[in-house]
């Protein structure tokens, strides 16, 4: 169907009585081509969606027992082809058209019993959200991944010693597997918003009606459970027109996404030459075509382009809110772009999680570069004050002086002896201040300043286990739940599509 002049041919029940011609072209190519390309996407679960809602008008009554017959035969016939089997002609409109379409080919009036109660969007919807509840079971799979490599790594390097940088300056002295959990923390953080998210998504809009609900009385609860959703959306207008959740939905997506950036972001400085810190995997680099010696991390750039466009995807929805309520341009592209958006989520996140798990670090660089630069200064101030009682400020003050001064000698951090020390207290403090040697040295020694660190959440050996058996058991638990929520949508699949081949037996015995 080209569209045009032509009313729309006789069966194409997608028609108002109000349209006299067929769609012009430039509606197809510009609107329905559109949403049609969305077909693909919303295929199984319009099928689904169809099964719920004739289901729970024939428990009502409603439909003649042959004619549920047929209309429940034609739809498990619909269950069992492929998307790309369909006429998704453009020209129809959109996917519900199309159907419809297919449908009264096969069963003619019958198939008029579908729209009853119900409008083409309460259909789409439902779709909708059955395509993204698994795709955010996808996303949040690979964020459990990459949360996994991440504390799985750090566990392997509790005791590897590095300098921890801010502002890309040498901070305090840290472990590689205390600087790998900081990463974790907020994957899991992103598995708990896909959770949440999950738990929006998986709710039903069924049984809504128009706007104002509809004189068919629907059982909206069990039409909720066949679809093996979390109950339904009460407010019937809400129910069709919500989209709060999915602005949530990408803010969480694109959060994830910039975690895994953050970390890619780090990578690409801390294995490059000039730092040699760490080495990602051979399998996450490409060689350069010019240049021989090149060793790219091709992954990074991936993640850190992905999480930027994924950025721009959730601030381009919520621009599409912003619009007067019950519009269809809220929805139009949203359908197309958010599920294409977790997809690309789900695809950067386990990318992350295969760099993570590649990571290799150069201890002896890691080790070098903590003990030759002067990270262990606040850990000298801070022995000086515990030693001696002298105020934090003033010790700071001091040590600050005996480093600007090793500076300006080309001297490292072995020349904060306790005769460097005191000199410095004269100068800044008038005062003389001693302090054992064996003090100075065990402040100085890296080693000694991990130990120190046992409150909980810091880099010693005893809070980070803590901390690693913790993170362990929470991305088990992810891992766990998104098991039985997948289990869960299948379960209730299969039960609605044998559901629905029992009552096609019994209305074909009735009839």
């Amino acid at each position: 169907m080209s569209g045009g002049a032509d009313r729309p041919p006789e069966g194409y029940l997608g028609a108002d009585a109000r349209i006299g011609k067929g769609p012009a072209p430039e509606m197809v190519e510009a609107g329905y081509r559109l949403e049609m390309a969305d077909a693909p996407l919303l295929h199984r679960g319009s099928t689904l969606a169809d099964l719920a809602h004739v289901i729970a008008l024939s428990e009502l009554g409603v439909i003649p027992t042959g004619q549920q017959a047929d209309l429940l035969g034609a739809l498990l016939e619909l269950a069992g082809i492929q998307a790309d089997e369909l006429d998704y002609d453009a020209g129809y409109g959109d996917a519900y058209n199309a159907r419809e379409r297919w449908l009264a080919e096969r069963i003619g009036p019958a198939a008029g019993w579908l729209p009853a109660g119900r409008p083409r969007r309460e259909a789409g919807r439902i779709a909708f959200r059955i395509a993204l509840r698994e795709r955010v079971l996808d996303l949040a799979e690979a964020v459990g991944r990459f949360a996994a490599s991440l504390v799985e790594v750090a566990a392997r390097h509790l005791g590897t010693v590095m300098v921890d940088y801010t502002y890309l300056q040498a901070a305090q002295p840290t472990t590689f597997g205390h600087y790998l959990l900081s990463f974790a923390d907020p994957a899991l953080r992103d598995g708990e918003r896909l959770r949440q998210a999950h738990a929006w998504v998986n709710r039903s809009p069924g049984g809504a009606g128009g706007v104002a609900g509809s004189r068919f009385p629907l059982d909206r609860e069990r039409v909720a459970a066949l679809l093996g959703c979390d109950g339904f959306i009460e407010h019937t207008r809400d129910a069709m027109w919500q989209t709060d959740g999915l602005v949530s939905l990408l803010s969480a997506v694109s959060l994830a996404a910039t975690n895994a950036s953050r970390l890619a972001e780090d990578l690409e400085i801390y294995a490059s030459d000039e730092f040699g810190l760490v080495r990602i995997g051979d399998e996450f680099c490409r060689a350069s075509v010019l240049m021989p010696h090149k060793r790219n991390p091709y992954a990074l750039a991936v993640l850190r382009g992905g999480a930027g466009t994924l950025i721009g995807q959730a601030a381009g929805l919520m621009v599409t809110q912003r619009t007067p309520s019950a519009r269809t341009d809220n929805l139009l592209y949203a359908y197309g772009e958010v599920c294409r958006a977790v997809e690309t989520g789900a695809r950067l996140l386990q990318l992350a999680a295969g760099v993570a798990g590649s990571l290799v670090p150069n201890q002896r660089v890691m080790a070098e570069r903590a003990r030759d630069g002067f990270a262990q200064a606040t850990d000298l101030a801070e022995v000086i004050t515990l030693e001696t009682g002298l105020d934090y400020r003033s010790s700071y003050r001091v040590v600050g002086r005996a480093v600007a001064r090793a500076l300006a000698q080309g001297k490292g951090a072995e020349s904060l002896d306790p005769e460097a020390i005191d000199r410095a207290s004269r100068e800044v403090r008038s005062e003389p201040l001693t302090l054992p040697a064996e003090v100075v040295a065990d402040a100085l020694d890296v080693a000694s300043a991990i130990r120190a660190r046992i409150v909980p959440g810091a880099a010693g050996a005893e809070p980070m286990s803590v901390m690693v058996d913790d993170r362990r058991r929470r991305v088990a638990e992810l891992t766990s739940w998104i098991g039985r929520r997948r289990e869960a949508a299948v379960r209730a699949e299969e039960a609605l599509l044998e559901l629905a081949r029992e009552r096609r037996a019994a209305a074909e015995r009735g009839a």
